[in-house]
Formats: C-alpha cells, structure tokens, sequence
C-alpha cells in the first residue's frame, strides 16, 4: 500500500539554489545535457529504462571524468511490479593470477594491471533487450550529436579533467585521446571527439556484440598484448551480465533496497540496520549526537565488508548472515553513545562514477550507476577508440587467503551502488550517491534524511554531509555547523572540515514517487556539489 500520509514538504532548509522538479517523467544526472538526453528518449515514446540508458550513454561523452565505454554497470529496476537488480560488473583476466602481483602491497591503481573487463555496454544491451520501448539504436543519438558536433565542458568537469591530466598523462593512449596539445579543456571550451563516436555507433549497430566478441574486442586485446595488458579476447567473450536479487532491510517502515555483493551496498543495509536499534529519535537531525550514532555504525559496517565481502562465489559468509537483525542489533551494541570508538570485523554465522535515475508516467523507475572508478580509470585507451579503461581491478586484496585476493576470472570488490527505497511492497525512490567509498555512507545519510526527518529529494541531497575517508579519518563538509564539530569533538572524534569547494562528498541524484493528493508523478533533485540537472514533463 502507498504511503498516503506522507506529503510532499517542500522546506529547503539547506543551501542549494534548487528546487525539486515535480513532473510525471523525470530524469536526474550529473551533466544537464545526458539528463536532458534522457527527456528526449522519453518524449520520442521510451520509458524511463530508455531514458536511463540514453542518460548513460551520453554521460560517457559529456562526464568523461567519472566514467567510460570501459567502465561497469550495475542497475535497480522497478518495472511496474517488481524490482529487478543487474550487475554488469566485469572479472579478473584469466592471467591475473596473485604471483603475477608478488611483491606489492596494494594493487596497481592505474595502468593495465588495474584493468578487468569492462561491463557497462554489457549492461545498456541487456536492459534495453528486457525493459525498452526503443530501438537500441536510438539511445545512442544524443551521444553522437555531442561526441561529433561539440558541446561546452561544463565547470565541475573542467576542474575534474585537470585534476586528473599530471596523474595519467603518461599511460597509454591517455594524451592523444583526452589532452590534445598536451592540455586539459577549460571550462567553457568545446569538445569534440569523433573517434568515441565512431565506437559508439559500433557498439548501437552491433548491440554491443562488437565490443565483446568483434572488432572492437580485438582491438582492445591487441593494444593490451602491445602495451603489457594481461586483458585478452577471451577475457571480453566471456563477459556475461547477471540478473540478481536484490537486497533489502526494513527500516521504520520502509525498505532499503542494495544489489548484493561484490558490491559495498550491503555495507549501507547493515549501518541502517544498526541504526534500528541505536536512539536516533532521541537526537536532532545534524546535531552531534545524530552524527556519532551514523558515524559509529558506518565504521562497524565498513569493517564488516572490509573482510568479508567479495564476489559472493568466494565470500565464506552469506549477506543474509551479515544482516541478520540479531547480529546487527550485536554490533550495535557496541557503540557508544558518550564516545568514539574502533572497531574490527564481527564473525556473523559462517557460510569516479556517475549516477542516474529516471521513472516514467506508466510507474517504472530505474536506479543506474555506471564508472570508470577513480576519475578516468585506469588511463589506459585504446588508441582510435574513445575507449578509456576503468581501474576496477584496484579493488582487490593481496592478502594472502582473504575472500577478495585477487584472482583469474573473479570479481572485486566495489563500490558503485545504486539504491532503491520502497514501502509495503510499492515503489517510494530511487537515488544513489556516487563517489568511491563516500556511496554506502552517503546512501545512510540520505535515507535518514528521507524517512526520519521528511526531507524532500532536493533537501535530502543540499544537507551537508558527513564521511570516513579511504584512510579512515572523519571529514565533514564546510556546511556542518560549528556546533556539530565541537560536539563531535568531544565525543572523541578527530573531524576535518574540509574547504568549502571540496568535491569530496560525493553526487547523489534522487525521484521520489509524490503521494497523497499529488500521487500521479515525481519529485526529482539532483546534487548542488555537481553540474547535474533534474529534468521533467
């Protein structure tokens, strides 16, 4: 049954600049041009999977920073009915044996040795085979357009692409593919790129088939063979995507949907379900003592996953294990409420990234999410192509025995995860928060934001944010009151509030079904911290 009690509120207690877009179709990304991509596919007669995958396509020709032809997918649909879950997510090379990595303390984070097969076009052939109204073809004429006539960079993307221009100008293919004269595009500046569009409608006209097992295949492989890739022709033909199903945990009434592992979203499920049995009523939303409670369970969840979580073939726990409400509630207890703690593993019983989303007046809705990993990835590309390969294999352990060593054909751990909430078996939002680690934290947060102090989707991406970066240490955006810091100060944390321009918090994007008197559409927002959009008709 729908949540016919809840009404929209339409309070922006945050600064943003941005209101909710209210509409029956609507569609949320991090570059205006791919979330109108998406409207167009809608207006033209597709449903909100149509929209996504053409918001998805042109994301990797307008946001090149944060994602890629060579990056992985992962999906959560709701198709009027029911929820679907996808993992594109591709697997180790067949060579990358731990030997192969012998002497290193952490895995490559760039270069061929951080390549496993890309899954994302994997992941747009199969949605659209299932879900779509539209030709294949179709989803890829917005994307062309940009790749061959230009578009303007936009701001964050400027900033982003010079960031990351010292760091992987000297892999192969990076420069003549993303740095022509040797320099990064300003803000502003039109880019062209007709060598991804070429690919590109390749890839429409072969549904995909060229880029795993044709000539786009073979040529990634040979550049591989030329360049010190273990990736192989094999490796690329033996990709398949798998239909999974969905995680879910209740809390206060409602349903947090993840995808299970290898990906981090089980690591979101357990802070939640911590946070069930910790006195968030009690607390004021941003105060310190809030924060503490979602801070502390994040760490326990993140340990958790740290060593247990892995491609689910090779995992010696089972996620139902990990959220059994009892063992949950166990951990919970460990937090402290007058105080910050560390904490390591619990033993349960044995056994850069772009976000998007779209729903359509018909009731489906889809949650997307789509990477290189850091930034471009691995700065390998594959020369003639646009191919810029992700860096997912850096997502691997090297220790000795653990779930997640590396190995041939498996696949690591991750981190993009898109998200997905319902109530009493009806759709309520689909939104996630992209952003390496900041995901599973920030997907915490928003949810709270939404269930436990009625935020609407716009608000509950303006609120400013907490997260416990890659090293462990509690970051807090310039926003979070000075109050709140002295607070979690005493409470023993160690907080850096960090500039106000930092990009360190992630992007979420949210469309969250209206109820009540407003029932026949949406409300959508996209995130401020981004030159994202939220579109609708």
């Amino acid at each position: 049954m729908r949540d016919e009690n809840r009404r929209f509120n339409p309070a922006q207690p945050f600064p943003s600049g941005r209101s909710p877009v209210l509409a029956r179709n609507v569609v949320a990304a991090s570059q205006p041009l791919a979330a109108q991509a998406g409207l167009r596919a809608l207006a033209a007669g597709g449903n909100a999977i149509d929209a996504a995958l053409a918001t998805a396509i042109t994301l990797t020709v307008v946001e090149p920073t944060m994602n890629g032809i060579g990056g992985d997918a992962f999906a959560l649909v709701w198709d009027g009915e029911r929820l679907h879950g996808l993992n594109a997510s591709g697997r180790a090379p067949g060579a990358w044996r731990p030997e192969r990595f012998a002497g290193l303390a952490t895995m490559p984070a760039y270069g061929w040795d951080s390549v496993t097969t890309p899954g994302a076009v994997s992941a747009w052939q199969a949605l659209s085979e299932r879900f779509g109204a539209l030709p294949f073809e179709a989803l890829f004429e917005s994307a062309l357009r940009y790749a061959r006539d230009g578009f303007a960079v936009s701001p964050v993307i400027a900033r982003q692409w010079q960031t990351a221009a010292p760091q992987l100008c000297d892999q192969p293919g990076f420069a003549e593919a993303f740095l022509p004269g040797g320099e990064a595009p300003q803000a502003g500046a039109i880019w062209r790129f007709d060598e991804q569009a070429a690919t590109l409608e390749e890839i429409a006209h072969s549904r995909g088939e060229s880029f795993y097992r044709g000539r786009l295949a073979r040529r990634i492989a040979e550049f591989a063979r030329q360049t010190g890739g273990a990736l192989d022709e094999d490796d690329l033909a033996g990709h398949c995507v798998e239909w999974v199903e969905p995680l879910a945990h209740q809390y206060r009434g409602y349903t947090l949907h993840e995808l299970p592992p290898n990906g981090a979203g089980i690591t979101a499920l357990m802070a939640l379900g911590m946070m069930a049995h910790l006195p968030v009523a009690a607390t004021r939303p941003d105060s310190a003592e809030r924060l503490h409670l979602q801070v502390e369970a994040m760490r326990l969840a993140f340990a958790d996953g740290a060593a247990h979580v892995a491609d689910p073939a090779h995992m010696r726990v089972t996620p139902e294990a990990l959220l059994d409400d009892g063992y949950l509630e166990q951990r919970a207890r460990l937090i402290d409420q007058k105080r910050a703690g560390s904490y390591g593993a619990g033993a349960p019983a044995s056994g850069g990234t772009v976000y998007l989303c779209a729903a359509d007046a018909e009731g489906r809705m889809v949650s997307l999410i789509q990477s290189n990993y850091r930034g471009f990835g691995s700065g390998v590309v594959v020369p003639g192509t646009g191919i810029a390969l992700h860096n997912r294999g850096a997502g691997f352990s090297l220790a000795s025995g653990h779930p997640n060593q590396v190995g041939p054909r498996k696949r690591p751990f991750h981190t993009i995860i898109p998200a997905f909430i319902s109530r009493d078996g009806e759709p309520v939002m689909a939104f996630g928060v992209m952003g390496g680690n900041m995901q599973p934290q920030g997907h915490l947060q928003v949810a709270m934001r939404f269930i436990d102090d009625d935020s609407n989707v716009q608000a509950c991406s303006d609120g400013p944010r907490w997260r416990i970066n890659d090293k462990g240490a509690l970051t807090v955006e310039a926003g979070v009151a000075a109050e709140t810091v002295r607070g979690l100060e005493a409470l023993g944390h160690e907080v850096t509030v960090m500039p106000a321009d930092s990009l360190d918090f992630g992007s979420a994007q949210a469309i969250a079904r209206l109820s009540g008197d407003l029932a026949d559409g949406y409300a959508a927002g996209s995130d401020h911290r981004r030159d994202g959009q939220a579109v609708g008709f």
